[in-house]
């Protein structure tokens, strides 16, 4: 399983207008595609898009090179500052691993 989220700063102001094109969900099905998870996050300064599953850069590809999606990324232009960033999970902790739960603890 791999994780990876894709950071945005929005524009001033534009908070809401996040808000609103999140509550219509994905521009894709995250099942058909083949992620386990998808879930986003808005903060008044920046959205985090988060994906989870197997062969995420090739899923990914998919989703940004389909017609579908590409109508909804020019909505979400108009409330983005800049391009994204892609963040690959550095640390992470489940239930029952057998390592401390701790930062070197």
């Amino acid at each position: 399983m791999e994780r990876l989220a894709v950071i945005a700063k929005l524009r001033p102001d534009a908070e809401s207008r996040a808000a609103e094109l999140i509550a219509k969900g994905p521009p894709f099905s995250p099942k058909e595609i083949g992620f386990e998870r998808h879930s986003v996050f808005l903060t008044g300064d920046q959205v985090v898009f988060v994906f989870e599953g197997g062969r995420l850069d090739e899923l990914l590809r998919g989703v940004v090179k389909s017609p579908v999606s590409s109508e909804a990324f020019r909505e979400w232009e108009l409330v983005l500052d800049g391009m994204p960033r892609v963040a690959r999970e550095a640390y992470s902790w489940e239930r029952g691993e057998d390592f401390p739960e701790g930062w070197g603890e």
